[in-house]
């Protein structure tokens, strides 16, 4: 028999919190780079393209430890898997902003990669012992709401410091706050629910139950998909799977790499003024993020999920490009972000077409090969502005690589069957 809940479940209140916090400081030391760049390449004297490859080299590092961490995640321990990694991250985030050559700035973004890159699959594995599958879209979405919100304050953050302070001054000021986090994540998180010292014994129950029923479900429909490692890499949906979140990495670290550049150049205006400005496509995505993730969990996993925002961006980010008011390029750079942030939808679906046994090494790969497109996307559009001078043909890559990843994703989405949909509740489940 399901429990059922009164209210709003803990894991709500505080586990999702600490966790997005965590990743939101990971973007922060990500993404901040994109606001300094203009200040650095006047140092560092970086043409475009060496200003993408800085903030593309991050993901070729970003692979190397997706794998390992999923399965360390797994087989030993999440919390303490990512709390390693976060005070390592930190420091190499710290030195970003020691560097003294082109050389060393492109070592620090990688090595800050490399520690980095197995954060998010670590999570994604903690997430699926937290929340069953009528909830992961939710979970997924809600945890990485962090995405924008660290745009949304690092732009003005770092506008407002890059007016006071050296850009290298800026960089280790944002590299300590995940070491003082990683104190915060040790004390809230634990490996499962029945470990975390403030669940209450009926929301306990209630996970226990809807994730045993989820897995119940899924040895019926999934029975004759192979379980073996080995058969991971010729699995049709895992390929397919790597192959949309390769191209959706490389359209959305394009835009938000170059998003802050490309509203400098638009509006001319001081460094503050440019920080606030592009907050503002964030908040954009905040709302579209959010709605995304709800309306999944509530009408179900389906083809258009994901498929639809992401057509939406696409359109948005080629159809901009054609107008020369600052204004109207600025509104469609707002619809981009609208429809950009599909994470909660996507990281429901391979819970719910692959095997439980296989999905710690699934997510691994589809993290570490399909974030080689942030390292893609970044490139290719600085290469294109030094030999064309506008940001045309790179933006209109990007638009097909969004449209390309929103066609694999419906490919291997399964139809919304009626009892699907009857399961999903219109809220956070309650609890008792």
């Amino acid at each position: 028999m399901t429990t059922h809940y009164q209210g709003i479940g803990r894991r709500w209140l505080l586990f999702i919190p600490v966790a997005s916090i965590m990743y939101m400081l990971a973007f922060l030391d990500r993404t901040n780079l994109s606001f300094i760049l203009p200040y650095i390449g006047e140092d560092l004297h970086l043409t475009n393209s060496t200003k993408g490859m800085a903030s593309g080299i991050f993901f070729l590092g970003y692979l190397i430890l997706q794998v390992p961490a999923a399965l360390l995640a797994e087989r030993w321990s999440a919390k303490k898997t990512i709390f390693i990694l976060m005070i390592l991250w930190g420091l190499a985030a710290i030195w970003t902003g020691l560097v003294q050559t082109t050389n060393e700035l492109l070592v620090a973004r990688f090595v800050l990669g490399v520690f980095e890159g197995g954060v998010q699959p670590a999570t994604l594995v903690l997430l699926l012992k937290w929340f069953p599958q009528r909830e992961k879209a939710r979970a997924n979405g809600f945890w990485l709401l962090c995405i924008p919100i660290s745009a949304i304050l690092a732009a003005p953050l770092t506008g407002f410091l890059l007016e006071h302070f050296s850009w290298r001054t800026v960089l280790v000021i944002e590299g300590f706050p995940p070491i003082i986090w990683a104190i915060v994540w040790y004390v809230m998180v634990s490996d499962s629910p029945s470990k975390v010292w403030w669940m209450k014994p009926g929301e306990r129950q209630y996970i226990v139950e809807q994730i045993a029923l989820d897995e119940a479900q899924k040895k019926e429909t999934l029975a004759q998909d192979s379980a073996r490692y080995r058969d991971v890499f010729r699995n049709p949906k895992v390929l397919i799977l790597i192959g949309a979140w390769f191209l959706y990495c490389a359209g959305f670290y394009g835009f938000t790499m170059w998003l802050p550049q490309v509203i400098a150049n638009i509006s001319n205006s001081t460094p503050g003024v440019v920080g606030v400005l592009t907050a503002i496509p964030y908040i954009v995505g905040l709302i579209g993020m959010a709605t995304i993730a709800v309306r999944t969990d509530k009408r179900g996993l389906s083809k258009t999920s994901a498929a639809l925002p992401l057509t939406i961006a696409a359109i948005a980010l080629l159809i901009g490009q054609f107008f020369p008011s600052p204004v109207i390029q600025f509104i469609f750079l707002c619809i981009v972000a609208a429809g950009l942030y599909i994470h909660g939808a996507f990281f429901a679906l391979p819970p719910l077409i692959l095997r439980t046994d296989i999905l710690a090494l699934s997510l691994g790969l589809i993290g570490g090969i399909g974030n080689l497109g942030g390292f893609v996307g970044p490139y290719i559009v600085g290469w294109f502005i030094d030999i064309t001078g506008t940001t045309m043909a790179g933006f209109a890559i990007m638009a097909g690589a969004l449209f390309l990843c929103g066609l694999a994703l419906a490919s291997v989405t399964p139809k919304v069957k009626s009892s699907q949909t009857e399961r999903q509740p219109d809220a956070i489940p309650e609890a008792e």
